[in-house]
């Protein structure tokens, strides 16, 4: 990856993350309940990936924009288990219960919020309503906050299957800590990767935060050091965006604390020099692996891609999500539940699923998921597997996008390559820190929504 100041000033316009195609916003809550249910109940013989959202946080992030619910009231996880438990078994009776479970991901809020008693109910539902695999290829992940964990509750997790936690650390600069209320030592942090380790749990990620009050070069650079020294085998380095009309916590945060853009540039070119002199590559969109990693290999095998969790491994696989907000893709049917934790509950306690909208891709919506994903994954597009995968031709169907595409080629973002009249579109290095913006020329619906965080 080449770093081009005039570039990165030129291009870091807002624009989408790409977890999906249609994006978000694009999801409609008067769509037919109805036509969604029907779409699910469509015979698949696809492997899945789980998603459970559990919304709960003992403490406040300023900076967090999740749908989350801050409580100290640890016995709110009993009645959501139960909650979590019946929109399950509704679920599995649309499915075929021989379908192999190979992902399985907890994400929140603050998953380990859930007290042991209550996570080992939430597994024996999971296990009596889907086919789980534990024979070392299965991708089961939980995000942790190093605050709410115990020894006994980690191996608890172990036993469950997790092979991959994700350790949320932000930075270890006290400063920083105390501007957005999470204070949390580095020994702390340390500790916990040693437990990990201990268990033979397989993975571990950080996840680190650039933007963040009180941050300089310096101080992200000692910290970025100290997360080095614990060897996590994936690194995940995400821009704050600073949105306090959309996430009241924020307001917390005075605008003038933040770094000015300048430094927050400086910051990001610093992280990516030291993560790369470290031995990691950059996958893309934030996310650095070990080359031996699952997630550097399958980009090497063209078998990455990437959903509302980010970047994975297995491909082909649909994905199923529980509990409040949590947001379904059935081959490019997108499901999401109520953010209202008292309207999903309603909707489940009543016997129904909790949907709040969703969206039904056409011919076009899944074409061009296709070839944003395959950029955002491979940072490259052959156009003739495209052209044989839809039956088109592509240079006539992307007439208007391929002309919009000549600006990134003169500005050596993208390159062509042909062989055999086999046309190939290559990201180089200094296109794929910035390739979200390439990926948007394929986007029909992105002048309808502005809501979105700068790509930089």
């Amino acid at each position: 990856m080449i770093w081009d100041a005039s570039l990165i000033s030129k291009y870091n316009l807002t624009g989408p993350r790409y977890t999906s195609y249609p994006t978000a916003p694009q999801f409609n809550e008067s769509i037919s309940k109805i036509s969604l249910v029907d779409k699910m109940l469509a015979p698949s013989d696809s492997p899945l990936s789980l998603y459970f959202h559990i919304p709960f946080c003992a403490h406040l992030c300023y900076y967090c924009g999740c749908n989350k619910i801050v409580t100290k009231q640890y016995d709110k996880g009993d009645e959501y288990v139960e909650l979590l438990g019946e929109e399950m078994r509704l679920r599995s009776l649309m499915l075929d219960p021989n379908r192999q479970v190979t992902q399985l991901h907890f994400g929140g809020g603050t998953p380990t919020f859930l007290r042991e008693e209550q996570l080992s109910k939430l597994f024996d539902y999971i296990k009596e309503y889907f086919n789980l695999i534990n024979d070392g290829s299965q991708d089961y992940s939980i995000e942790i906050d190093p605050r709410e964990i115990s020894k006994s509750k980690l191996e608890l997790l172990h036993r469950m299957g997790i092979n991959r936690v994700s350790i949320g650390v932000q930075d270890f600069n006290s400063q920083v800590q105390k501007a957005v209320h999470r204070i949390q030592s580095f020994e702390l942090v340390k500790d916990l990767v040693s437990d990990v380790r201990n268990l033979g749990i397989k993975s571990v990620n950080f996840d680190l935060i650039y933007g963040l009050p009180n941050q300089t070069v310096e101080g992200v650079r000692e910290s970025l050091k100290k997360a080095l020294s614990l060897s996590p085998d994936r690194i995940s380095l995400f821009n704050y965006a600073h949105l306090p009309e959309r996430f009241p916590a924020q307001k917390r945060i005075p605008a003038e604390s933040l770094p000015p853009a300048d430094s927050k540039l400086a910051i990001l070119k610093m992280s990516i020099q030291l993560l790369i002199e470290s031995g990691y590559e950059y996958i893309g969109m934030d996310h650095f692996a070990k080359p031996t990693d699952s997630l550097a290999l399958a980009q090497k095998e063209e078998l990455l891609q990437r959903n509302f969790q980010g970047y994975t491994t297995h491909l082909g696989t649909e994905l199923i999500a529980f509990g409040v907000s949590s947001i379904s893709n059935l081959n490019g049917i997108y499901i999401q539940n109520h953010t209202n934790l008292d309207r999903y509950k309603t909707c489940i306690e009543n016997g129904q699923l909790a949907i709040n909208k969703g969206y039904i891709s056409d011919f076009d919506d899944k074409l061009r998921h296709r070839v944003i994903m395959t950029l955002i994954t491979s940072f490259k597009l052959e156009c003739h597997i495209i052209e044989k995968e839809f039956d088109i031709c592509f240079h006539e169907y992307f007439q208007n996008e391929v002309a919009k595409l000549r600006e990134y080629l003169d500005d050596g973002m993208l390159e062509i390559l042909q062989n055999n009249n086999k046309v190939t579109y290559k990201v180089t290095g200094k296109g794929r820190l910035l390739i979200r913006c390439i990926c948007m020329v394929f986007d029909k619906y992105l002048g309808q929504n502005t809501s979105y965080s700068k790509v930089i």
